[in-house]
């Protein structure tokens, strides 16, 4: 089994019309895989705190296949029970390769931001026990930007339990960290507001929005200060959002409010690191 470190090094820039254009591609191959596609298939795997996604893309980058399986094998980037990571990965990999008729051999996957060697050669571990051989890692935010294209912007990945931020500048990543705070946390304040589950939180956060707009703002508000705290000397930058916590209406113009700068969202942002992490498989 081989491992790959990937460099910090930004794609050609991509225009906000060419990321949504893939994006809205990518979400059109959940479940459904495309009739044809050029080259080689590059296969990533994001292990996210609520949910697997594995994407395959073609040399062009395109996605060919997506798919997702609910799992909790996550924690703010730590594997808490590794077999139910492996169970989620080996089932994904299966269900792509019984669809595109090919064996999927290499992958990548990414890990948040400042997290421990030990936590990252654990999400490492899981591919290679899942049956991938050739393994690139690299870290979430370098993998969304690997979606976005940016060079001189802050890339913010908020996901289920972190968020992470990276400042580009020139092409070339500049600062990488992260702060505790994420979509899970968004559903506890839901929840405790409204005297609801978790997963009650969850749902009504994503087909009722507007219902706990109001309720979520201290949430809102703490990742705004995660953001404001992680590019401190790069506030001249826009901000480039990524990651599904973020995926509800107005919350761009909410956080720009927040930070007095321009803040881009996008389609489906939920895949922006996926299909980054793909884009960056062997």
């Amino acid at each position: 089994m081989t491992v790959i470190e990937m460099s910090d090094a930004t794609p050609p820039e991509a225009s906000g019309g060419q990321v949504a254009v893939s994006l809205r591609r990518a979400h059109s191959r959940i479940g459904l895989q495309a009739e044809s596609w050029s080259g080689q298939l590059h296969t990533g795997v994001d292990l996210g705190t609520a949910t697997c996604v594995l994407t395959v893309v073609d040399d062009t980058g395109e996605a060919v296949w997506v798919d997702t399986n609910a799992t909790a094998a996550l924690r703010d980037g730590v594997v808490v029970d590794f077999t139910a990571a492996v169970a989620a990965v080996r089932t994904l990999k299966r269900d792509a390769e019984a669809a595109l008729g090919v064996e999927l051999e290499h992958a990548a996957t990414a890990y948040p931001p400042c997290v421990g060697e030990a936590d990252s050669r654990a999400c490492r571990f899981v591919l290679e026990s899942a049956g991938f051989d050739q393994i690139a890692m690299l870290d979430e935010v370098s993998a969304a930007n690997r979606t976005l294209g940016i060079r001189d912007g802050a890339v913010v990945d908020v996901g289920g339990g972190s968020t992470g931020v990276g400042v580009f500048s020139g092409g070339e990543l500049r600062a990488l960290d992260d702060r505790a705070g994420g979509g899970y946390h968004l559903d506890l304040i839901v929840a405790g507001a409204m005297g609801i589950s978790v997963p009650e939180a969850e749902r009504l956060k994503h087909e009722s929005p507007e219902t706990v707009t109001t309720v979520l703002r201290p949430g809102i508000e703490r990742v705004a200060e995660s953001i404001r705290d992680l590019t401190t000397g790069w506030e001249a930058l826009d901000v480039h959002l990524a990651g599904g916590a973020l995926m509800l209406p107005g919350m761009d113009s909410t956080l720009a409010a927040r930070l007095g700068r321009s803040v881009h969202a996008y389609p489906h942002a939920l895949l922006i690191t996926p299909l980054g992490i793909a884009r960056s498989a062997p």
